[in-house]
């Protein structure tokens, strides 16, 4: 099957995790820019497809499954970019015909491999924790420009909410006696479930709001998923009218939504951060397990960085007492979300 040089045909690997896909938005308008009449087809898995919904720079979205991959295997790409290092997308993206490949792929004996020059500093990070953990200064945009061969302009994520989320958003707001002139400031309270220790303890959590009650008036939302049902709800109990629970059933564009009203977010690496910088809002961003340097807040926000001297470790499990986040300073944080709320006054 012969395909014409003009347009490309793009093909991008990123299936997980949401927020990495989120970001690796990034890439689009840098892509764009070097092939202005590219198609890019993007595969995804189920979880984080609804975040690339609507994005004009992307010609058609297919969700990974047995399915969508033999039909990759009847098609034909100018550059192929794999960028998840799973064996699912290793092998989706060894067996794709493409005249240019970028990224990650498998050697004959079916170890993970870099699949151009540019991407084995992005490889070795995988394998060297102290060139991950200490010495790279790269933030992940820099890393994925730099295996696509493409110069990183501060390109923004994209993230496209519809009307129907926007309104969603408003109704919650309007229900709960907020509005757009109110400084709300938005908690994120859940880490999932790979690495120990990514976010406050709830007991902790409820202290912040303790803190931030008493030295500033904003008004404070819970943010969270399905994980978050039961930590929210315990947080709510405790501190009582002093913050509102935006529910943990919400859609990933709805809770996007929630987010874009938010005045700030307060949140620790997590998929609510990203969605945060991707709609341009002031983040206070917490940090213990993993690696704050690879995050670019686009010069809107503040990184508290834990001081625990085994940080980062991207563990999934730890015995450490007190962990890297029980070392997470409150009136640090207090401290970056006073700064940020005056920044944005007029």
């Amino acid at each position: 099957m012969s395909i014409s040089c003009n347009p490309k045909k793009i093909l991008i690997i990123k299936l997980a995790s949401a927020g990495d896909v989120l970001r690796t938005t990034t890439l689009l308008s840098g892509l764009k820019r070097k092939y202005p009449n590219s198609h890019v087809t993007w595969v995804v898995e189920k979880m984080a497809h609804e975040l690339l919904e609507g994005n004009s720079n992307i010609g058609r979205i297919l969700t990974y499954d047995e399915k969508s991959a033999l039909s990759l295997k009847a098609e034909e790409f100018n550059i192929v970019i794999s960028l998840d290092k799973a064996i699912e997308a290793t092998s989706l993206a060894m067996f794709v015909k493409a005249s240019e490949k970028y990224g990650y792929g498998l050697d004959k004996q079916d170890r993970l491999c870099p699949l151009n020059r540019e991407a084995e500093y992005s490889y070795l990070l995988g394998i060297d924790d102290d060139l991950k953990f200490f010495k790279n200064k790269k933030t992940y945009q820099e890393l994925i420009f730099e295996i696509v061969r493409l110069k990183y302009e501060n390109n923004s994520y994209e993230l496209i909410l519809d009307r129907e989320h926007i309104d969603f958003a408003d109704n919650f707001f309007k229900k709960n006696n907020l509005d757009k002139e109110d400084k709300v400031v938005g908690i994120n309270t859940g880490s999932g479930k790979v690495f120990a220790n990514k976010n406050l303890k709830k007991e902790k959590i409820v202290e912040l709001i303790e803190l931030l009650h008493k030295e500033l008036h904003v008004k404070i939302m819970l943010l969270g998923g399905p994980l978050e049902k039961e930590i929210n709800e315990y947080i709510e109990k405790k501190a009582g009218h002093k913050v509102i629970n935006s529910g943990c059933g919400n859609s990933l564009k709805e809770f996007a939504a929630l987010i874009n009203n938010c005045a700030l977010v307060i949140a620790a690496d997590t998929l609510a951060m990203h969605i945060a910088i991707a709609l341009k809002k002031p983040v206070v961003a917490i940090f213990g397990p993993t690696c704050a340097q690879e995050i670019d807040l686009y010069g809107r926000g503040y990184k508290i960085i834990t001081e625990a001297e085994c940080a980062p470790c991207y563990r999934n499990q730890c015995n450490k007492k007190p962990t890297c986040m029980d070392m997470i300073s409150l009136k640090e944080i207090v401290k970056s979300v006073k700064d940020s709320v005056r920044r944005s006054e007029p």
